[in-house]
């Protein structure tokens, strides 16, 4: 079985921390680098019940998408939820590792495996990475459908074949106007609309849309919006991420035994509607 430090080690390759935006935290939260490794489990948010998931598996290795801790902190006391998820994990033997804007601008990355969650074809990054000389590294996907579809269809594609949540889809332009290129963000993505716009895409799926962006973007051009939940566009790369390392455990005969998280860490429990329109 490897150390932990070996598994680190194939996780930088995949997602070198330096690749990180600046503001972010990734990397190793706490494990012992000489500790043997075999269960591990992934999952978006490092919070108590993806924990407490970990200790009902035997596992000996989280790895999440989103930070613990994205700012400094001062405390890790057991009565913060945060200090709690710390320790557990130590009390347990239990590593952390994060990948995150490292993984979004991955080839593959977060993007990657929320199109193909959604059956698109990536045809390339939305923001390119400049110091990607074949061009395939970068945050977002521009994306084609097989066959035009109307923006009603393409929505509950969305709907169908993303994890459910609270918040379901949510959509602004022309239900009946006609589909055939998307621009894909895992996450939150309304900072992304002057690169979607000079893409030239029919529609943009992502995450976390705020009202005055989106206000401001339906008056600026017909491009059509596909609001999904946070957590719900970035799970399907856990599922990615679990198809590497499964094959990094076979290509070293590690035999790792590697999970997907099926814990909803979405913070949002229910909907009410008085009848908006669908």
């Amino acid at each position: 079985m490897p150390r932990l430090s070996e598994v680190l080690a194939q996780f930088d390759a995949l997602w070198p921390p330096e690749r990180a935006e600046q503001w972010d935290a990734v990397g190793t939260v706490c494990g012992d680098p000489d500790a043997p490794v075999t269960r591990v489990l992934i999952a978006v948010d490092p919070v108590q019940d993806v924990v407490d998931e970990a200790l009902r598996l035997g596992a000996d290795l989280i790895l999440t998408h989103h930070p613990l801790y994205l700012r400094g902190t001062t405390t890790v006391a057991a009565g913060t939820f945060k200090g709690r998820v710390v320790h557990t994990l130590i009390k347990h033997d239990i590593a952390l590792h994060v990948a995150h804007t490292n993984a979004d601008s991955a080839d593959p990355g977060v993007s990657d495996a929320l199109a193909g969650a959604l059956d698109l074809r990536v045809v390339r990054p939305l923001v390119p990475d400049p110091t990607d000389p074949a061009g395939r590294r970068g945050l977002g996907r521009v994306c084609e459908l097989d066959r035009p579809a109307t923006l009603r269809d393409f929505a509950a594609r969305a709907a169908h074949r993303l994890p459910a949540t609270a918040q379901g889809i949510r959509v602004a332009g022309d239900p009946d106007s006609v589909v055939r290129t998307v621009a894909v963000s895992g996450g939150s993505g309304d900072s992304l609309f002057d690169h979607v716009r000079a893409a030239g895409v029919d529609v943009f799926l992502t995450a976390d849309l705020r009202h005055h962006p989106v206000s401001e973007a339906t008056q600026h051009s017909p491009l059509a919006l596909v609001d999904a939940a946070h957590w719900a566009t970035e799970w399907p790369w856990c599922e990615l991420a679990a198809t590497q390392l499964d094959e990094i455990s076979d290509r070293h005969g590690w035999d790792l035994r590697v999970h997907v998280s099926k814990t909803v860490t979405d913070p949002w429990s229910s909907h009410h509607s008085s009848g908006a329109p669908n």
